[in-house]
């Protein structure tokens, strides 16, 4: 259970910081992220590959960050809209865990500019919803089971870790 205690207001207050402010940051601190563990009808999961650093050029699940004075339910909506096509909202899904992913560049793609994410896993079930894939983030999508993923070396190691167990 989480409770968000933040006023109304703050959600309109999220922002993006501009591109030099938050090289600083992630060099500085670790982000905070949710990423979306998306199982239709057939018990398959959702990977895009992904064409931005970091996870370049692999499988993996979709999510993004959670922004300054964004509640985590703002932002389980925000994200689940940009990754998805539509929004959901964070008392639709199951919270799998935290997780700490670990990369040697950043997102200007930057080696030796490490990224430090804490994402937070939920498991979001769509059943047979048709879902409007953007394509900001990924060039392209599948749907697969969690034993094929997890044993998948064009997936990357942080998604197969959410399949392992």
């Amino acid at each position: 259970m989480h409770i968000d205690i933040a006023p109304p207001e703050h959600a309109a207050n999220s922002r993006l910081l501009p591109e030099i402010e938050f090289e600083q940051v992630v060099a500085n601190a670790p982000l905070v992220a949710i990423d979306l563990l998306v199982e239709d009808a057939e018990r398959r999961m959702l990977l895009g590959w992904r064409k931005n650093p970091p996870a370049r050029d692999n499988w993996f699940v979709p999510g993004g960050r959670v922004r300054k004075d964004e509640t985590l339910s703002d932002a389980f909506s925000r994200i689940s809209e940009e990754e998805l096509g539509q929004p959901f909202r964070i008392d639709q899904c199951i919270f799998v865990g935290v997780y700490q992913h670990f990369y040697p560049d950043n997102f200007l793609g930057k080696q030796g500019a490490s990224t430090h994410y804490l994402a937070l896993a939920y498991r979001l079930w769509t059943g047979s919803m048709a879902l409007r894939l953007p394509q900001t983030q990924h060039t392209q999508y599948r749907w697969e089971h969690p034993d094929n993923i997890a044993q998948d070396p064009l997936a990357h190691p942080y998604s197969r870790a959410y399949f392992t167990n």
